[in-house]
């Protein structure tokens, strides 16, 4: 179970336990929801429905917002214009620099994450959410079989919330409706 206990990253800094992600159905409540996670915690900057000079103000708005608080800031596509992040969020390393924090969502995504040298990995969805309502879900037993496999730290992302965070006894979580 090395995966679930706080370890350094390439980079020399600890993963965060809690991460919040950001999308258009949160912005609205970014703001205070940086302000309310624990200090130290992570941020990942998605905002994909932006064009690329409202992301980068709103970028710069909400990493201010998120370093204040002592948290980790990633983001995702277009992170070579993002000097201040701490790293990347996604499929491939190719656009950056810093952590890298991979998406998976079965093993042939994590050996991939592994394969590109990821600090970490996002593993989803492990219950329903707005973004996958009808698609397959881990579940509690499938979020474990799989994060058990691999030498990552794993975030559990998709429906979660402290309650089901606590349910799969699982303390690296991250969360985009349930942090707002």
């Amino acid at each position: 179970m090395a995966a679930r206990y706080s370890v350094p990253v390439t980079t020399g800094q600890p993963l965060p336990f809690l991460w919040i992600l950001s999308d258009a159905r949160n912005d609205a409540q970014l703001e205070g929801a940086l302000d309310r996670l624990p200090a130290g915690s992570g941020f990942v900057f998605r905002h994909y429905h932006l064009d690329p000079a409202a992301r980068r103000e709103r970028f710069d708005l909400l990493a201010r917002r998120a370093r204040a608080r002592g948290h980790m800031v990633i983001v995702s596509r277009g992170a070579e214009s993002f000097a201040q992040a701490d790293g990347t969020y996604g499929r491939d390393r190719s656009a950056g620099r810093g952590l890298y924090l991979a998406t998976a969502h079965n093993a042939a995504e994590i050996d991939a994450a592994e394969r590109a040298g990821a600090d970490g990995v996002f593993l989803s969805p492990v219950f329903a959410t707005r973004s996958h309502e009808r698609g397959d879900t881990l579940g509690p037993a499938g979020f474990h079989m799989l994060a058990q496999g691999t030498s990552l730290p794993v975030i559990a992302l998709g429906g979660m919330t402290p309650d089901r965070a606590a349910e799969i006894d699982w303390p690296r979580w991250g969360a985009i409706d349930g942090l707002s």
